[in-house]
């Protein structure tokens, strides 16, 4: 593992006993009904690619690169600590070799790897029972993990999550699970079926994190802004702050070139998002004989009001951005196809040039004409 002062950058094992040790335990579910539950999100992940590719016209390449997973909260957990160690490597190398005679990266060096670990573990074990599904696009294989032996990414399906959002809601739990399974065949499909879409998120990514500040006082700084933050160690004001107008942690690192490149991977993932919303109603009606209750409750869920703690995680981790994301995605796609049909939107898959803006999402006719501009 990367280093700094001998120990570790990212003590990532602690991450996952962390992370494994806080997460909620799953719904009460027999041994029976857990094969079942499992083997049914497997025939749905099946059957919902020719819906999607049936709906959406994409055309894909071979599926067999991005397996399928059906995991539990920890196996969800184990997933992304690896993509999270694939994915910052070159942040945490570049890190290490600012490290050599500096006070702070002998300070960091002492505590910054447990307490990174132990924070991204809090944050994981906030995350793994809320999460339904996710298609990891940057996805190392590992033993318990496959991936793509190519390079192509993993679907994982959360299966105790999914049981318990379910039964929430009360709503038909085979409708509901198809229904989720096309919400994520969907990005699956847009990744298989735009070869270039990988390699362009990646690029982003990494010149975000390319500009990241890395002087070790600054990032131990911001560490314990954010181990105050999970640990308590706020006062009720700043609770109130941190839920009502307080900075997410993508927030806290951003420099004047990171908000550039950001807005431009808010675009991107609002297209994402909000595209997979269209096509999981889209598709819902032929073959979700329950799609409008479903969706009904599902935007009640979303809406109701959290803990103040909940609220102000939610701020935090951006996962306030996130919902925003799906709104606007997909008020978005909805315009665009309503003005020039699916075969006009799927221009958007073209390439880079043709991805919406931060500004076109929110303005979908100035990316109809710019895309769709004619000669007059």
């Amino acid at each position: 593992m990367t280093s700094i002062g001998g120990a570790e950058m990212v003590d990532w094992n602690l991450a996952v006993a962390t992370a494994t040790r806080l997460v909620r335990p799953g719904p009460e579910v027999s041994r029976d009904e857990a094969r079942a539950v499992v083997a049914e999100l497997r025939r749905h992940a099946k059957s919902s690619e020719e819906h999607v590719r049936s709906f959406t016209g994409m055309g894909t390449e071979d599926t067999h690169d991005t397996p399928v997973l059906v995991v539990d909260r920890a196996g969800w957990v184990r997933a992304n600590v690896e993509g999270f160690r694939e994915l910052l490597k070159p942040l945490l190398d570049k890190m290490q070799d600012k490290r050599s005679g500096s006070a702070g990266g002998a300070v960091l060096g002492a505590v910054g790897g447990k307490v990174t670990g132990v924070e991204l573990g809090m944050l994981l074990s906030f995350l793994a029972s809320r999460v339904l599904g996710q298609y990891e696009t940057f996805a190392p294989a590992a033993r318990d993990l496959p991936a793509g032996e190519t390079g192509g990414g993993r679907l994982l399906l959360v299966a105790p999550n999914i049981v318990q959002v379910e039964r929430e809601l009360d709503v038909d739990p085979h409708d509901f699970r198809l229904w989720v399974c096309l919400h994520e065949e969907t990005h699956r499909t847009q990744f298989t079926a735009v070869p270039w879409l990988r390699d362009y998120l990646e690029g982003e990514i990494q010149a975000f994190l390319g500009e990241t500040e890395v002087d070790p006082m600054t990032v131990l700084e911001r560490v314990r802004e954010a181990a105050q933050t999970f640990a308590g160690g706020r006062t009720d004001a700043e609770d109130e702050a941190a839920a009502d107008g307080g900075r997410s942690i993508v927030e806290l690192v951003q420099t004047p070139a990171q908000r550039e490149i950001l807005g431009r991977l808010t675009a991107v993932m609002s297209l994402l998002e909000g595209h997979a919303d269209f096509v999981m109603d889209g598709v819902g009606p032929d073959v979700v004989p329950s799609v409008a209750e479903i969706r009904e409750k599902f935007k009640e869920r979303r809406a109701r009001g959290a803990s103040r703690l909940d609220q102000a995680l939610r701020k935090l981790l951006g996962l306030d951005a996130k919902l925003r994301q799906y709104r606007d995605g997909e008020r978005f796609v909805r315009a665009v196809v309503d003005e020039v049909g699916m075969e006009g939107f799927n221009r958007v898959w073209t390439s880079p040039n043709t991805l919406p803006t931060k500004a076109e999402i929110a303005k979908p006719a100035d990316w109809v004409a710019r895309v769709h501009r004619k000669a007059e």
